[in-house]
């Protein structure tokens, strides 16, 4: 599956090599309750068509007739504006107050087209890729990087004068899913995990596992799962799902994974079966702080009984530690900004 960013950018590479005008759009401000993150993207062509979503209905029909009617970033990029005044709030029913600031770009010529080709690569390769906009001029910059950032603009957004306004964005998985065991139940997970931007590594130390996973777009490694944890998933953006019902390999994996920086470790299993390997880690030179890090059973309690659901209860429980996760990145980004 593609994520939001590759369907929206794929579709826009379409439009531009076919000899349309089209537009992309990003929300790179939000005040409120707005309805939309920042960072997400639509595009559109000069027929009406659309890709992606600002605002999940509220402003989309506006922003096209301003678009077709050659009232908007007819050569150069803009900012626009949504929910300013009393009157815009209510007229395009933006919830609590809210505002969304968006940047309008017109794309149209080959070196455009060069660029988002380039990003589209980058993103069916699971990788991350950086893009900066000179908004005055609207003149861009692609460089691959390693790791995702949130989106950053310089300037002030206040000012109707272009000039020194920059917007970055990174486009790519923002985080990465480390499966131990390829069954199932982690066939689900990686289908629905890479829908969500994340980056899917799967370990199975059984090769005949390995050779006959089905599922496209993923890591396979086919390696002792505690050596694979150490390569692979010590870091801040990574959650580690432990799902063979083997002791031996799942067991093997955690202790490692619960040494780690990973900011989720879970574990599938009955209560009385995750009861049971607390007691095995606490024998293998864990701690209790250490052990105390596992989610076991892993998922939200929704009664799921297929693989297909317990993965949506896997993703369900992971979605909500992730932004919470991301909320906490952005501060610190925020506060090192602020402190130089």
């Amino acid at each position: 599956m593609e994520n939001a960013d590759q369907q929206v950018l794929t579709q826009l590479t379409r439009w531009v090599k076919s000899g349309q005008m089209a537009w992309l759009c990003t929300v790179v401000k939000t005040w409120g309750s707005s309805p939309r993150p920042i960072g997400s993207l639509l595009c559109c062509n000069d027929e009406g068509h659309v890709a992606g979503s600002l605002s999940g209905g509220c402003i989309e029909e506006d922003l096209l007739e301003r678009l077709k009617d050659g009232k908007l970033a007819t050569s150069k990029p803009e900012l626009l504006i949504y929910g300013g005044t009393p009157e815009e709030v209510e007229r395009f029913q933006l919830p609590c107050g809210g505002q969304l600031h968006i940047i309008i770009e017109p794309v149209s010529d080959k070196t455009q087209l060069a660029a988002f080709q380039q990003i589209v690569g980058r993103l069916e390769a699971r990788q991350c890729i950086e893009r900066t906009l000179d908004i005055a001029t609207g003149k861009m910059q692609v460089e691959d990087k390693e790791r995702f950032k949130h989106l950053s603009f310089v300037g002030d957004f206040e000012d109707n004068n272009n000039d020194g306004k920059v917007m970055t964005q990174t486009y790519g998985p923002r985080f990465q899913l480390f499966l131990i065991g390829a069954g199932q139940v982690s066939m689900y997970l990686a289908q629905f995990a890479q829908a969500l931007d994340y980056h899917v590594v799967v370990c199975d130390p059984r090769e005949e596992m390995i050779e006959q996973w089905p599922v496209e777009g993923v890591q396979l490694v086919n390696e002792m799962p505690d050596d694979a944890v150490r390569a692979h998933a010590n870091d801040h953006f990574s959650a580690i799902v432990a799902l063979t019902h083997d002791p031996r390999i799942d067991d093997m994996g955690l202790m490692e994974a619960l040494k780690t920086k990973a900011f989720f470790v879970g574990a599938m299993g009955s209560t009385r079966t995750s009861a049971k390997r607390r007691e095995r880690l606490l024998m293998l030179d864990l701690t209790e702080a250490e052990v105390d890090r596992l989610h076991g059973p892993v998922g939200l309690s929704i009664g799921s009984k297929t693989p297909a659901e317990i993965a949506i209860s896997i993703l369900a429980q992971l979605t909500g530690l992730r932004s919470a996760k991301q909320e906490e990145v952005a501060t610190a980004d925020l506060h090192k900004v602020a402190t130089g």
